[in-house]
This record gives structure tokens, C-alpha cells and sequence, in this order.
């Protein structure tokens, strides 16, 4: 019995001597300040740029291509969810140089705003809140959760500039793809024609969907999936290449479908529906190779490491950061106020138009054709002849510009893909001599269903300022503005039949010259007479 007891209690001792559980030490009490500080930090940009921020969201409703806007800030708040209990033995430490940062992307989105560029503003609400989340929290907290944050950004509906330039290499795919399969093949811009059907590669075709939702998830899959920059960059890389050779394939893949069957498959909601089929398999078989060499989390991190002595007392001055970032983020809004508050009284109607010496001006012109600008505050139309031979002339107007009233837009182009009539062919610049210095016009070739051809020159004029380029456009707008001078522009477009080249050209050239002076006084006459 005596040994019996003596076992009991070497093991009874042996229990009581074991190895503790791993401690975790509390959160740093400075979150009690500074969490609260930072929600009612970014609730307050919110509210004061709200317009933007509801901007985003109505693009995010109506465009299948952003529709993942929706689950953006989501995802990026469940990132920071699953690391809390790392970030929260962090200390944070406001940081006021950051409201520097934050000031500069401010006055990124007032210049946005005043050039109706909507991107820019966007793109300045996003690194708003990010500078902010430094100002409040300090530089280490934000470097822990800098991908979240970083991610952030895929919110902002960015990428329309693509489209054309896809839509361009996946026509030629395709047309290479038919020859090599012994099929042949008209190709004329994005338009082809082969023995079964004619075929138009359009907006939807460009793939551009496809590259915007696989770079995006692309990039969420490589952050979870890997550790080490390098593989992480080599799948964002391959989720963008990936999509476009995606794309060249759905295409060839559908023409050959609807070739082969008749013109029976793959037309209709068939086009659609193979096309997301297609893709989803191939990112679907992407993800899967991916995973294959996913990388093991590294070891954790000693918890006890992550607090420094002395790290321990709260930030008292994390309140005086958040009101100093609220009023920094305030600026921009007020002084956007204060210049859409010098609105100029609207345009009725456009000065007339001098005669054009040398053309006699027809009130019906014999081109049936008309651009799709649109939302302009006063236009005019007008058709020239001399020696038998017609130019069109369109001019719109554009005053106390906003993001539904503006003259640079996506929306406002020569001809839609979706016109009836019309049809682009090919585009470029030009370059020509009028008021005794030389200026590049963009160009453009169209083509009607009756074999009719257009030949297109436009350029845009802003305050007395001439260009073709849509970013100087938009910088002369701001400039304008700054200056108290208003917003006033105008496009200006030139057109004829393009029975020869050579001859359309030189019609063009010389209505050019001798229309630039009725039209600048045109311009000038309607903007002095607010």
C-alpha cells in the first residue's frame, strides 16, 4: 500500500507539473481609442463623398463587367477579419504625414471632378480611405493589412480603355484561327465575313469581362494560396494572360460552331452561354493547376514578439489624427462646392454660322448619317457642296459639364456597335495645317449595309484651345475651370463619301481650312454671350 501511494502521488505531481498551454497575450488596449476613431473616420469620407462612392455603386448595378464591385468590400473586411488577432496586438500609433498623403488625394479627386473624368475621383475616394486608415492607425498596423487595403481598389470600375485593342487582337485571332482551318475569310476591322454568314467582333466579344473578373479573383486566389512574392506574381500574371488567349479561343470557337452547324448553334443567347461555359472551365481548370503548388503557411509567428516593451499604453492622440483626417477630406468637397457654384446660364442655341467661302451650304444634306454624341447643350448640323461634291459638318456644345452632361465620354463615339446602318472599319490620326500651325485630327473610316463609306475627321475645341487628344481635353476643362473661365467645348466633326481615298482626303483638307475660322467664330460668339 505504501508503494501504491507513493506511485499516486508521482503521478499526481507529475499533472500538476506539466507544460502549459500556449498564452495569448490580450489585444493592445490603444484599439479601444483607436477602433472607434477609425470607423467614424471612414463613415465621414463616406458621407462626404458620397456621390462618388454611389457613382461606383450605380455602375457596379447596371455593368455585368463590375458587377464584382459588390463583393469587394466584403471580401476585403473578411481579410482583415481573419488576421484580427494578429492586428490587434499591434499598436496603433496615429500618423500625421499621411495627412499629407491624404491631402494630395484629395486634390486628386477635386481635378477629377472638374474634368468629369470619372475614374479619377474613383481611384482618389479609394486611396482617401487607405491614407486615412494610415493617419489613424499608424504605418505598421497598415503595412499588416496592406493587401486587404490593396485590394480595395479592384472596386473601382477600371478598364473600358482596353476594349478596343482586344476587341483588334481577337478579330485577327479568329480570322487566323478560320484560315488555318481552311475557311476563308473577309475581314474588314472587326468585321468578318465567311461563306456561311457574315460575323462582327463587338463590345461583348472583346473579352474584357473575362480579363477584369479573372485578374481579380487571380489575384485574391494568389494572396491565399501562396506566400512568396514571386509565385504570387507569376499567377497574376498568368490570370491575365490566361483570360485573353481564353477569349481568342471562345471566339474562333463559336464562329467554327455557328459554321459548321449552319448558322444553328452558338448565335443568339447560345453565343453567350457557350462563351461563359468556356471561360468558366478554363479559369476553373487554372485555379485547379494553380493549387497544385500552393505553398504551406509559414511558421506563426511567437505572439509574444509582436508587443514591444512599452508598447502597451494607449494612443491618447488618436482622436486629434482621425478629426485631422475628416477635415483634410473635407477641403475637396467645399471647394468643389464653391466652383459648381459659379454655373454659367445654359446654352439655347449656337451662334449662326458664317458663310464657308467657296461652299454653298445645303439644309439637307445628301449624307444620311449623324454621330452619337449626345446630352450636348445646343448642336447644329449642316452639309457644304462645291463642284459636285458634299462634306458634312457636326458641331455640339457643351456647358456646366457633369458626369451625365459631358463631351468626352465613352458613350458619345462616331457610331455605336450596335447601330443598324453603320459599321467602323478603321481609325487613326492625321495631321493638317489650319490656322497657320499644324494640328492632328483623329480619323475614322465607316461602313454602311448599302456599301457606302464614310470618311471621318474630328477634333474638339475648349475655351479657344484645339485637340484631338480626350486627356488634354480633359486637362484644358480643368485648367478652364481653375481659372474661372467656365467649361465651355465643343466637338468638332467633318465628313464625306469615300468614293477615292486620295479625293476624300483632300475634300477634307480643304473644307477644313476654309470652315475653321466660321466655325472658331461660332465657338467664340456662343461662349461670350452668357
Amino acid at each position: 500500500m505504501t508503494a501504491n501511494l507513493s506511485i499516486t502521488s508521482a503521478a499526481s505531481k507529475n499533472r500538476n507539473s506539466a507544460v502549459p498551454g500556449p498564452t495569448f497575450p490580450a489585444a493592445h488596449p490603444g484599439w479601444r481609442a483607436a477602433l472607434p476613431a477609425l470607423i467614424l473616420t471612414l463613415l465621414a469620407i463616406f458621407v462626404l463623398y458620397r456621390e462618388t462612392a454611389l457613382g461606383m455603386a450605380s455602375i457596379w448595378a447596371r455593368s455585368d463587367t463590375y458587377a464584382h464591385g459588390f463583393v469587394v468590400p466584403p471580401i476585403t473586411i473578411w481579410l482583415i477579419w481573419r488576421m484580427r488577432e494578429r492586428i490587434a496586438l499591434l499598436a496603433p500609433r496615429h500618423n500625421y504625414p499621411a495627412l499629407v498623403l491624404l491631402a494630395v488625394a484629395g486634390f486628386a479627386w477635386l481635378l477629377g471632378e472638374m474634368a468629369t473624368a470619372n475614374v479619377v475621383p474613383q481611384f482618389a475616394l479609394i486611396f482617401t480611405l487607405v491614407f486615412a486608415v494610415v493617419a489613424v492607425l499608424g504605418r505598421s498596423v497598415a503595412r499588416s493589412m496592406a493587401f486587404p487595403l490593396l485590394f480595395l481598389f479592384f472596386a473601382v470600375p477600371f478598364g473600358d480603355f482596353t476594349q478596343p485593342k482586344l476587341m483588334e487582337w481577337t478579330a485577327k485571332f479568329t480570322v487566323l484561327g478560320l484560315r488555318l482551318s481552311g475557311i476563308p475569310v473577309f475581314s474588314e476591322g472587326q468585321n468578318l465575313v465567311i461563306p456561311s454568314g457574315n460575323w462582327s467582333v463587338v463590345e461583348a466579344c472583346s473579352g474584357v469581362r473575362y480579363l477584369i473578373a479573372s485578374l481579380t479573383v487571380g489575384t485574391l486566389f494568389a494572396y491565399l494560396t501562396y506566400h512568396s512574392l514571386r509565385r504570387r506574381l507569376i499567377f497574376v500574371g498568368i490570370s491575365i494572360l490566361v483570360p485573353i488567349l481564353a477569349n481568342w479561343g471562345r471566339a474562333y470557337m463559336i464562329v467554327m460552331l455557328g459554321h459548321l452547324s449552319g448558322n444553328r448553334l452558338a448565335v443568339g443567347v447560345d453565343h453567350l452561354i457557350y462563351g461563359w461555359l468556356f471561360f468558366g472551365v478554363v479559369i476553373m481548370a487554372m485555379f485547379w493547376i494553380g493549387a497544385r503548388w500552393r505553398e504551406d503557411a509559414p511558421p506563426a509567428v511567437q505572439t509574444e514578439l509582436l508587443q514591444q516593451p512599452g508598447d502597451s499604453r494607449p494612443d491618447s492622440a488618436v482622436w486629434l489624427a482621425a478629426v485631422a483626417a475628416v477635415l483634410v477630406a473635407s477641403i475637396w468637397p467645399l471647394a468643389q462646392w464653391r466652383v459648381d457654384h459659379d454655373v454659367a446660364p445654359p446654352v439655347k442655341q449656337l451662334a449662326p454660322l458664317a458663310p464657308i467661302p467657296g461652299w454653298q451650304s445645303e439644309p439637307a444634306g445628301s449624307i444620311d448619317w449623324r454621330p452619337r454624341f449626345e446630352n450636348y447643350a445646343a448642336s447644329t448640323q449642316v452639309t457644304f457642296e462645291k463642284d459636285r461634291q458634299s462634306a458634312g459638318l457636326f458641331l455640339a456644345y457643351y456647358r456646366n459639364q457633369d458626369q451625365q452632361h459631358k463631351m468626352v465620354s465613352s458613350t458619345n463615339v462616331l457610331v455605336t456597335n450596335s447601330d443598324p446602318v453603320w459599321a467602323p472599319v478603321t481609325h487613326g490620326t492625321r495631321e493638317i495645317a489650319f490656322l497657320q500651325e499644324a494640328f492632328t485630327v483623329r480619323t475614322a473610316e465607316l461602313r454602311a449595309i448599302t456599301g457606302e463609306r464614310l470618311l471621318v475627321w474630328q477634333w474638339y475645341w475648349v475655351n479657344g484651345r484645339w485637340t484631338a487628344n480626350d486627356i488634354i481635353v480633359k486637362a484644358y476643362t480643368v485648367w478652364s475651370r481653375l481659372l474661372g473661365d467656365g467649361d465651355d467645348s465643343a466637338v468638332v466633326i467633318i465628313y464625306t463619301l469615300l468614293n477615292r481615298p486620295g479625293e476624300a482626303e483632300a475634300l477634307l483638307e480643304n473644307v477644313s481650312r476654309a470652315a475653321v475660322p466660321a466655325i472658331e467664330a461660332v465657338l467664340r460668339q456662343t461662349r461670350d454671350a452668357r
